[in-house]
């Protein structure tokens, strides 16, 4: 009897609470949610804003070797990765529901820390037999070889990729 009395003093809260969950359920089904925990290509190009990005990479040298995640993504722990993922994703989330993402996408001063350091990570043979020569070492790897991720600037048909426009 005591059970029955409390569950129907707290019957909003119960409801409240079910159509919460309920909504959770919904959202994660239409948006397909659990895909963005995975690491393919063609998910972190669900956003069209993405198309030039992802049409460079297709076609450009990484495309059989690495994926976003590879570059974009910190690998020196499971926590900074997943950190990473969380903070970067409702960024992109958040700019591109309210459309103020800018036209021209570019890595922050931030991804460009997290992209270069997996340059070295993946080429650190590489990497070691540059370091013994006269090199400016302030430079990112991606100021010489700007084609090897996302293809030769100007390949795509979105104007914002163009290099005339955009060097």
């Amino acid at each position: 009897m005591y059970l029955m009395k409390t569950l129907s003093s707290h019957w909003p809260l119960i409801a409240g609470i079910a159509v919460l969950f309920a909504a959770l359920g919904v959202f994660a089904w239409a948006t397909d949610a659990p895909a963005y925990m995975a690491h393919e290509p063609a998910t972190c190009n669900n956003c069209h804003v993405m198309d030039a990005q992802y049409e460079g990479w297709f076609h450009a040298g990484h495309q059989s070797w690495a994926a976003c995640t590879d570059c974009h993504l910190p690998h020196d722990n499971f926590l900074s990765y997943w950190y990473e993922k969380g903070r970067s994703g409702m960024h992109d989330v958040f700019v591109f529901s309210t459309g103020t993402y800018p036209a021209r996408i570019r890595a922050t001063g931030h991804s460009q820390t997290i992209i270069q350091d997996n340059c070295v990570r993946c080429h650190s043979g590489t990497v070691e037999g540059i370091m013994v020569g006269a090199q400016d070492f302030e430079r990112h790897c991606w100021d010489c070889h700007r084609s090897v991720a996302h293809g030769e600037r100007g390949m795509s048909l979105v104007p914002y990729h163009d290099k005339e426009i955009y060097p």
